[in-house]
């Protein structure tokens, strides 16, 4: 069966995060999108663990991947609520120093049990208070994070979380290093996979040969219901189990693709520098000494800069056994610029809920044919749509926090609308 899995999410406990992000909501916002299996999120926060514990405990399913009616082998890792599977994950901010640098660094957990759960965070409590954000901080390296959950179970896995975000990632330009070894140092062997974030894609990680033996995974790291599914993984698999779902990371069989974003529309794909409204291709920011031409501080060095510097192919190399990816847009963006509206507009919102009628879920809209889509919709909004689906659209990227701009109209002149970013790789 086809599964659609996001992993990487927030509740209600996480900063900046809407009160509907819990249990109950979440298997309602998921149904919408699509989504099969969700990751609880924040299962270090005390409240929330509990919550979730009471909600999901009680409702693991069999083997077969049924809800708690299945009455096959128990243990599975996943629990049913309201037609929903959810599966224990969590993310951790690092803050630590390495090689004379102070490093910070997310990285998501993903657990088998409530029993591993409750001993993770026992053991977490020692580097950082757990109570105060579903995503805390600890004082820990990620190294030494590894050495703790592993001596719990072997079954965990520890993904490094939006692998480029300049400020809290593993190869960020504000915190981050240069390899997975430099960062895990001897349990570098352990991490099995990276999640690519919402400003690169697996096409610019293809670029490093050094990534080639990690899977890349893709998810939301939603903060309201909204978001969810923004990014996605894609499975197709007889039974579903913590185990079958970490083997399929783990061993790429079974793993059909990934939903992206296209990578210009992530908030850090360019350089630039907010406060001063400055946007900067790479090639444009190394000529300026990654400075700002307004204020003459530095810029905050974006993904696409970073992947860069560290790449040793040119763009458009596929390693063997890649797993294959398709381009997304949220659907309410892509309504919002057909009818030229505010995405929070009730005009949105209404063609927004009539497609969703129509086709079931979000996801089903992007595996549509154009006839389907055209007779769902109006011409405009299908047109839309299909622009997203075959690439004939362009972007002004985002930069140091602002979200990339979509451009329907690829002939529409707009000052810092780009073409795909391999052109400007190409540069280098």
């Amino acid at each position: 069966m086809r599964i659609v899995a996001d992993f990487h999410i927030h509740s209600k406990y996480a900063r900046a995060t809407s009160p509907m992000c819990d249990i109950k909501g979440l298997s309602q916002g998921a149904k919408i999108k699509g989504i099969d299996v969700m990751g609880t999120g924040d299962f270090t926060h005390p409240l929330y663990f509990n919550e979730i514990r009471s909600d999901l405990d009680k409702n693991e399913c069999g083997f077969g991947g049924g809800g708690a009616e299945d009455k096959g082998s128990q243990g599975s890792g996943i629990f049913d609520y309201n037609g929903i599977k959810f599966l224990l994950s969590s993310e951790v901010s690092l803050t630590f120093e390495l090689n004379g640098k102070n490093r910070r660094m997310h990285h998501i957990l993903l657990a088998p049990s409530f029993d591993v759960v409750s001993q993770i965070n026992d053991r977490l409590s020692k580097y950082g208070n757990l109570k105060e954000d579903g995503r805390p901080i600890l004082s820990i390296s990620s190294a030494a994070l590894a050495e703790e959950i592993f001596s719990i179970s072997e079954d965990c896995m520890i993904i490094p979380a939006h692998a480029w975000t300049p400020w809290f990632s593993v190869f960020g330009s504000k915190g981050g290093v240069d390899s997975i070894e430099e960062a895990f140092e001897d349990k570098a062997h352990k991490i099995h996979a990276l999640e690519t974030g919402l400003s690169s894609d697996p096409a610019m990680n293809w670029m490093l040969s050094s990534l080639d033996r990690y899977t890349l995974i893709s998810n939301s790291d939603a903060h309201s219901l909204g978001k969810l599914g923004r990014e996605a993984n894609v499975f197709e698999m007889e039974k579903v189990s913590y185990k079958t779902l970490t083997d399929a990371i783990k061993t790429r069989k079974g793993f059909v693709k990934t939903y992206e974003f296209y990578p210009e529309e992530g908030k850090y794909h360019y350089d630039g520098h907010r406060k001063c409204n400055t946007i900067l291709s790479p090639f444009e920011s190394k000529a300026k000494n990654n400075l700002c031409p307004v204020c003459r501080k530095k810029v905050t060095v974006g993904v696409l800069h970073r992947v860069a510097d560290l790449a040793d192919r040119k763009p458009g190399y596929k390693p063997e056994g890649a797993v294959p990816f398709q381009y997304i847009v949220p659907l309410t963006i892509i309504i919002s610029k057909a009818l030229k509206k505010s995405e929070t507009s009730v005009a949105v919102a209404d063609e927004y809920s009539k497609i969703i009628r129509y086709f079931g879920t979000e996801f089903a809209v992007f595996e549509a044919s154009e006839s389907q889509l055209r007779l769902a919709t109006s011409k405009e909004i299908a047109d839309a749509i299909i622009k997203v689906n075959t690439g004939q659209i362009k972007w002004v990227p985002g930069y140091d926090g602002v979200f990339g701009e979509l451009i329907l109209d690829p002939h529409q002149p707009k000052k810092g609308g780009v073409d795909k970013m391999q052109k400007n790789l190409n540069d280098f």
